[in-house]
């Protein structure tokens, strides 16, 4: 019963995509635009208006806390969308929106999309429903935040990340170089040194593999390893493993 429940805490919601027909409807109503990875979208508190649509690439949305840390409550991949906030009551982004990679997007703006709803109702309703489907995944992520550990929140994380085929390898392996760990922290939503124990644990009893300077994950025999035995938040490693896995940072 146990691991059952476990199981059923850290599968990530399944996501779904727009449909390529319901984007080939977008495109008579929204602007595309292209992105340089790295390129800042919009900023926290600016002025919003209208939604995104991601056609290519990924959007990464994180909040800063300070200097040189974040949180990523979502990364936006193709098919999904981001800066809804631009169609409330109270349009301005919650969020930083930075091209991880080489990005496309349509914008659908909110006079515009009051045209497409009043124009391609079946369509509106589909758009309408992935933007509740990604509302419903934040809330997930909430629900994480507050009620998992570190740990199940990296498995969580990592198989999310594992969904992109940029981190994924043929063999579904991540490969977690500096880059990647920060990125990793921030959608934990975790210090680097909380992450860094959980990651030495996973070392040391030959979860994930040590290759260099950088880490080789495979989500699935973290699932396993998780159903197996209960998770701790904190759990003691020793200072010889968490500094060894530290090193990444």
């Amino acid at each position: 019963m146990m691991s059952e429940q476990l199981n059923g805490e850290q599968q990530a919601p399944t996501m779904t995509r727009l449909a390529p027909v319901t984007v080939d409807a977008l495109l008579s109503y929204a602007a595309r635009a292209t992105w340089p990875a790295g390129f800042v979208i919009y900023q926290r508190g600016a002025q919003a208006d209208g939604v995104f649509i991601v056609l290519e690439g990924r959007v990464i949305l994180r909040s800063r806390v300070r200097a040189g840390r974040g949180f990523i409550p979502w990364i936006a991949t193709t098919g999904e969308t981001f800066g809804a906030e631009g169609l409330s009551s109270t349009p301005r982004y919650g969020t930083e929106a930075r091209a991880d990679e080489a990005a496309a997007t349509l914008f659908l703006s909110a006079a515009r999309y009051r045209s497409f709803l009043r124009e391609q109702p079946q369509h509106a309703s589909a758009l309408v429903a992935q933007m509740l489907t990604e509302r419903s995944a934040l809330l997930e992520k909430l629900r994480e935040l507050t009620t998992m550990s570190v740990e199940q929140r990296l498995v969580v994380a990592l198989g999310r990340m594992a969904t992109f085929d940029s981190f994924a390898g043929d063999d579904g392996s991540i490969v977690l170089s500096t880059n990647r760990y920060r990125l990793l922290c921030e959608l934990v939503g975790a210090t680097r040194e909380s992450v860094s124990l959980v990651l030495g644990r996973f070392a040391a009893d030959g979860t994930i593999e040590r290759k260099g300077s950088s880490l080789i994950v495979r989500p699935g025999q973290l699932q396993l390893r998780t159903e197996d035995a209960p998770l701790g938040d904190m759990l003691v490693a020793d200072a010889h493993v968490l500094g060894q896995t530290q090193a990444i940072a």
